[in-house]
């Protein structure tokens, strides 16, 4: 591996590394993984899927990828490039499913999001009546964070420039791994020589596959279905304003969610408001912070951040946030 210099080269290094987590590093490597699907919602299914496959040290030791026909609507094509035509051939995921478990098994599954790319891929486990050997997860963007690596975003695109990795295909399953590989390697080397620790997840067995709600055939949106809204308490707590990378969350932030989530919408929100945050339904110069799979979209709420340059951040990355949510500065503990 070359050298590479410190992300806070001719910077300030952070006051304080975060907190080590309970979960330690497995001793068998990593697996880098991407999966390019129909959509983001819980009914959605993987068209392709791509492996890199990684010692304990970051060096590559093999990799794997394969089309996958979900039997339906491929979705976004304009997106991921693959035609009802071009699938229609292709394996279903129970028949790749046994060469996919092998290789992740006993590894580290490294993404870039990766609650997402667990999430749609534990379903499809799921679906064929089989369990993915994996138990921990590792997501990049929020090793990318905790790092304090200068990036503009949290893209992918943005991750692998830092370290000058030329990407060639985006949105092409193994090419994503493979650019997020070769990112990552420099990432962990980083991480060890630091001494940060690696923001290690386990990996939790996916039950709600979504089977209750029609998936789209072949030709129809791919969008996610309206969802009413729910009528929520007040936010106890003054907003604090803005939050700042590298920083906890306070309580009385305002949050607002935008695009699908792996995790169900209104858990998520469940899970803000009993930490003390306040779900916003709209963004504006008061918003704290923007929660999103997709920075880049057109989304009203996405385009409102980009104006008022609201930070985002991705879900795995909020989740994290939502374990340590520091108490409102205004509000004694006897007060809560």
């Amino acid at each position: 591996m070359h050298a590479i210099q410190s992300p806070w080269d001719g910077l300030a290094a952070p006051a304080a590394l975060p907190a080590p987590r309970p979960a330690a590093e497995a001793g068998t490597g990593f697996a880098v993984v991407d999966v390019e699907t129909t959509g983001l919602g819980r009914t959605d299914r993987v068209v392709s899927a791509g492996v890199y496959q990684l010692d304990a040290q970051g060096e590559v030791t093999g990799h794997w990828y394969t089309l996958v026909n979900p039997e339906r609507d491929p979705g976004p094509v304009w997106i991921h490039g693959l035609t009802a035509e071009m699938l229609a051939d292709a394996p279903t995921f129970p028949e790749i499913a046994e060469e996919l478990a092998e290789r992740l098994r006993g590894r580290i599954m490294v993404a870039h999001n990766a609650l997402f790319d667990w999430n749609m891929i534990a379903r499809e486990f799921a679906r064929a009546g089989l369990h993915v050997p994996v138990e921990q997860r590792l997501c990049t963007m929020v090793l990318s964070r905790d790092l304090g690596l200068p990036l503009p975003n949290g893209k992918l695109s943005s991750l692998v420039a830092h370290f000058g990795v030329q990407q060639r295909q985006a949105h092409n399953a193994l090419d994503d791994a493979r650019v997020l590989a070769e990112a990552f390697r420099p990432s962990l080397q980083l991480a060890r020589e630091f001494g940060v620790p690696l923001p290690l997840t386990a990996c939790v067995a996916v039950t709600d596959l979504g089977e209750d709600s029609p998936a789209p055939a072949r030709g129809t949106s791919w969008s996610s279905s309206y969802r009413p809204s729910r009528k929520r308490p007040a936010c106890p707590y003054p907003n604090p304003g803005r939050w700042q990378d590298g920083s906890p969350l306070v309580q009385g932030m305002r949050v607002a969610i935008t695009g699908d989530t792996a995790t169900e919408r209104e858990l998520l929100e469940d899970r803000a408001i009993e930490a003390g945050l306040h779900i916003a339904t709209s963004v504006s110069r008061l918003t704290s912070l923007l929660v999103t799979n997709e920075p880049g979209s057109w989304s009203g709420k996405a385009r409102k951040a980009r104006e008022h340059g609201t930070p985002v951040v991705g879900e795995d990355a909020f989740l994290q946030l939502l374990r340590e949510v520091a108490p409102h500065p205004g509000v004694r503990p006897a007060d809560q």
